[in-house]
């Protein structure tokens, strides 16, 4: 059975809420209040993801520290345009 799109995007809110550090509190939320619920379905399944991943290795990623998998481009430039200053300032 298939998750609802509407179900789905909460369940993906709420997991951006709580994370384990605080940065990537503020990044994601900010993110997934702003862009979940205009992102493509296959865009969702790779947030769904990405939330799967290491809140360091993200954070490393966002950050520029290291380079992001190739496979979250077709999102990737929102998150990281919307962490500029969310943190640290711009």
């Amino acid at each position: 059975m298939s998750e609802p799109r509407d179900i789905k995007i909460k369940r993906l809110h709420m997991r951006s809420i709580r994370r384990g550090i605080k940065e990537m509190d503020l990044i994601l939320t900010d993110f997934a209040t702003r862009h979940l619920p205009g992102l493509p379905d296959d865009q969702l399944v790779l947030y769904d993801a990405l939330l799967s991943e290491n809140d360091h290795d993200i954070y490393a990623w966002i950050t520029g520290q290291s380079d992001a998998p190739p496979h979250y481009a077709p999102f990737w430039g929102k998150l990281v345009a919307g962490a500029q200053g969310l943190t640290r300032p711009t």
